[in-house]
């Protein structure tokens, strides 16, 4: 493919994509496929000539298309949102033609720098401290991770770093090994299975604290584990929080009396769905406390309507983080050393602020505002529609953009309505377990989602709903 017909491919592809986008929900959902279906329609090699450009377009819709679970069809509602929208394509469009790999400085300046003050942006977007931006002397700042999983675990990691060197300092006697094998951290029962994945991969032990009847950890609790750990010898040194959002993983912040730096505990804050909404005044007091964090991210790919990936991340003391993985090979030094390489596992980060850069500009702070009010306002009006019917219940608060409801019932009368649900490819939802039952989730996910899907899909559930009881034994 030389210039001249990559403008013409290209043109195609942009037409391509916007018609798949714009008649998306005339799909189903969910595909109706078996694992393993694709091995069968694809050669067991690649091909030893080139192959046309027809060809291959032609084989997205035989062999990709009917494979694709549509995230962001109107009729999506499971699982959060995937942000989408047309500035950020056009901008990772830019991404992949720079094509740099920004591992330093000089490998790519405008990569490095751009992303320092994308990060600056977002932070002042959503009233950070100013102890979380960098501006031109800060101490703190923001970088891109590809997942707020990768956050929390560069946040455990370097805190563990920070807690080993601190304890050697005091007592010289003690081995690294020793220290590592007394650490322990702290998160919430309802939180993602990703903060444990943090601490195996971290090797450090960690301990669950349970919620209350709203999933919310309360002060007393944690602050009597920890007592009772170092009681026992080991050294808390580590506190994942949650704000209020999905899944619910609910998780308050923890209060002044009771801080991670009184402890000596860094405390890493999660708004991964949520914290979007936090641009919205009115949203953001569910951040509060975040005065009180070492770190703290988010996903703007989830509700900010930026492509995956990127996530970002923020913390009070850079050095903390760099000091923890800082490596500087010959081959990578210059006099200029500023670099997200040191905040991260991977060594090369692609140009992901060009994509910040793109949609904060077209879209403006108001635009974005009115995106995640509206995304709200569905998920109310989902809710009223739930209440509303005496055969439902809600079973969490509805904060954002989530729905947890059940039919009044079993644990298996539920599992039999999503299943229908699922089996009618209309519709896409996936469930939780809260205080052991068997919930539906319903996530105002897709840009594109209006009042009439929401209206479409109650009654959808309602009628399948009335199915299902009609075949309960009386």
């Amino acid at each position: 493919m030389d210039a001249a017909e990559f403008r013409r491919r290209g043109k195609e592809m942009v037409d391509y994509v916007a018609d798949y986008l714009e008649n998306i929900e005339q799909r189903p959902v969910y595909p109706d496929l078996e694992p393993g279906y694709l091995r069968s329609l694809i050669p067991t090699e690649a091909p030893l000539e080139p192959e046309s450009y027809e060809e291959i377009m032609h084989d997205v819709e035989r062999v990709i298309m009917p494979g694709v679970t549509h995230w962001h069809s109107p009729n999506f509602f499971a699982y959060f949102p995937a942000a989408s929208s047309y500035p950020a394509m056009v901008a990772d469009m830019l991404c992949g033609a720079i094509g740099c790999i920004g591992f330093s400085w000089a490998a790519s300046p405008a990569c490095t720098e751009l992303e320092t003050v994308m990060l600056d942006w977002l932070g002042k977007m959503l009233h950070l401290p100013e102890s979380f931006i960098a501006g031109t002397h800060g101490h703190g700042g923001g970088v891109i991770q590809g997942t707020a999983s990768e956050a929390t675990l560069m946040a455990l990691l370097a805190a563990r770093c920070k807690t080993v060197r601190r304890v050697l300092a005091s007592d010289s006697k003690k081995s690294e090994s020793e220290i590592l094998s007394k650490l322990v951290a702290y998160t919430s029962d309802q939180a993602h299975s990703s903060v444990e994945r943090a601490a195996l991969i971290g090797a450090v032990m960690m301990r669950k604290v349970p919620t209350d009847q709203h999933y919310a950890v309360r002060e007393e609790m944690l602050r009597k584990m920890v007592e009772e750990d170092k009681a026992a010898g080991l050294i808390p040194f580590y506190v994942k929080n949650n704000t209020k959002h999905i899944y619910p993983q609910v998780y308050e912040a923890t209060s002044s009396s009771f801080s991670g730096n009184k402890e000596n505990m860094w405390m890493h804050i999660d708004a991964a769905y949520a914290g979007s909404a936090f641009i919205c005044p009115e949203f953001r007091p569910l951040l509060n406390g975040i005065e009180y964090a070492d770190s703290f991210n988010f996903n703007p790919h989830k509700f900010l309507l930026v492509n995956f990936d990127c996530s970002a991340m923020w913390v009070k003391k850079r050095a903390d983080i760099i000091g923890a993985f800082k490596m500087e090979p010959l081959y990578l030094k210059h006099e200029n050393q500023e670099s997200g390489r040191h905040w991260q596992i991977p060594l090369g980060r692609r140009f992901r602020s060009l994509k910040l850069w793109f949609v904060f500009r077209m879209y403006g702070l108001k635009g974005l505002q009115a995106h995640i009010r509206k995304q709200v306002a569905l998920a109310k009006e989902f809710e009223s529609l739930v209440r509303a019917d005496k055969r439902f219940e809600i079973c969490a608060e509805v904060v954002l953009g989530l729905v947890c409801f059940r039919l009044k019932g079993s644990n298996e009368l539920n599992q039999n309505l999503l299943k229908k649900i699922t089996k009618s490819r209309e519709l896409h939802l996936v469930p939780c377990q809260l205080s052991g039952r068997f919930v539906l989730r319903f996530a105002i996910c897709a840009r594109s989602t209006e009042s009439r899907h929401i209206q479409q899909a109650w009654r959808h559930i309602t009628q399948l709903a009335f199915e299902l009881l009609q075949e309960q034994p009386h």
